[in-house]
């Protein structure tokens, strides 16, 4: 539970909004987030898709509406074709300005009154926002992508890339201003036409606005990712924003039935990530089952599988909270995504890492260095022997196993949230006291 401190309490209530934008593991951070600062006395507003807005109630704070089904377009197979090589780019770059655009208006409307903005990089609309409502900014992002460092390079570097300090600095401004490239003409003219604004030099800094810095609020633990020495002070990383939902949730008695049967089993799921072949990969983790001995738990979302296929050592589960089903697991086996990463381990547990795009490889690599799980197996790569291979690493070695417990035990003494809401509370009060 968050221990809210003296320094939480804000001296006044402000309203904030919150900018976010994808799946369920862009979005569940930044409701916990929300939660805390509701708790010290602020009126929170969550902008972010349609499909998140009962998620967000349900946790007392605002809903802004935002019409961007970024996963609907993720799951799309044209989508999947074209992120994997063999579709048709031009229309899938199309279909998400057209996204974009509508997460641009959509964010602005949700704004009005703020007296602060977070914002999750992927949502746009933050950085410019801010500028013209002259309030403050926070940046947040659960992977160090936002601040150059020469410590690694940028997380979206492959592994084989590591090539010193001064490609590391570069590595970080480079692959950011490669993603944001696409976007420059569009936020330009949308700032022009709907802000009043002027429009931003090409590759410009997003570090500081109106003459103060943007603050950046990393969402994870300095346990896994210690701060290099040169970050500065506006950037903080607070711990992990873990948002604990088991309230009202039951587990299903045949869940519980499985998990009494037998030790512990390993849990595998690739979360909203999509198999270009579910029946391929579902035999090779229950052929990895098979040669560890182990049982298993398969989250769903493969496609095309159903109980009636699994032998009596794997189970399939439609959802269950993490932070309910993790520590009641020997291992996890999973996609990498951040939140995900983040609560296995939370747990304790040894991690197996299978990445397909993005940050998730960095993850894996991440988790490999610290000796908390073994080498990540790229999906691609992915077959029945090298996943036995892992998971009888992870269940088997046990100085792996007491690394990851140790790792667990630091991650839960650790209070992101509340963290988070006394900087913000901070920052703000301080501006606000230089404007006054």
């Amino acid at each position: 539970m968050p221990v809210w401190t003296a320094e939480s309490k804000g001296k006044f209530p402000m309203n904030i909004t919150i900018l976010t934008l994808g799946s369920r593991g862009d979005v569940q951070p930044y409701v916990a987030l929300g939660v805390g600062l509701k708790a010290v006395g602020h009126n929170v507003t969550v902008c972010t898709g349609r499909n998140f807005e009962s998620f967000i109630t349900a946790h007392g704070l605002t809903y802004g509406f935002m019409d961007a089904d970024f996963l609907q377009l993720m799951q799309d197979p044209a989508t999947r074709k074209s992120l994997q090589g063999r579709g048709n780019p031009v229309k899938l770059m199309r279909e998400v300005f057209d996204l974009l655009r509508r997460v641009l208006n959509d964010a602005w409307k949700a704004a009005q009154g703020s007296d602060a903005i977070i914002y999750h990089p992927k949502a746009l609309a933050g950085y410019h926002i801010a500028e013209k409502l002259r309030i403050p900014a926070f940046v947040s992002a659960p992977v160090p992508l936002l601040t150059p460092t020469a410590s690694f390079p940028s997380p979206l570097v492959p592994a084989r890339m590591q090539l010193g300090p001064a490609f590391n600095r570069f590595s970080h401004a480079a692959l950011l201003s490669m993603i944001t490239l696409p976007y420059q003409r569009m936020i330009n003219r949308w700032r022009r036409e709907t802000l009043g604004l002027p429009p931003r030099r090409l590759f410009a800094s997003e570090r500081r606005i109106n003459g103060q810095p943007v603050h950046v609020l990393y969402p994870f633990s300095r346990h896994v990712i210690p701060p290099p020495a040169d970050w500065d002070e506006a950037v903080h990383v607070t711990g992990y924003w873990f948002l604990d939902d088991q309230a009202g949730w039951q587990p299903p008695q045949a869940l519980l039935d499985f998990l009494d049967a037998g030790p512990a089993p390993v849990y595998i799921g690739f979360g909203s990530m999509s198999l270009n072949d579910p029946q391929a990969t579902t035999h090779n983790v229950l052929a990895a089952l098979e040669k560890t001995g182990q049982r298993g738990i398969l989250a769903t979302g493969w496609g095309g599988l159903s109980a009636a296929d699994l032998p009596p050592n794997a189970f399939l589960l439609d959802a269950a909270p993490h932070d309910w089903l993790f520590p009641r697991m020997a291992a996890v086996v999973h996609h990498g995504g951040a939140g995900t990463t983040a609560a296995g381990l939370r747990a304790g547990l040894p991690t197996i890492i299978c990445p397909f795009l993005g940050d998730q490889p960095f993850w894996g690599r991440r988790v490999h260095a610290l000796g908390v799980g073994p080498a990540p197996i790229p999906q691609k790569r992915l077959n029945a022997d090298n996943l036995a291979e892992a998971i009888r690493a992870a269940t088997t070695d046990s100085a792996m196993r007491a690394r990851a417990a140790a790792l667990g035990e630091r991650i839960r003494a650790e209070d992101g949230v509340g963290n988070a809401v006394a900087i913000v509370n901070r920052v703000v009060e301080a501006q606000q006291t230089r404007v006054r």
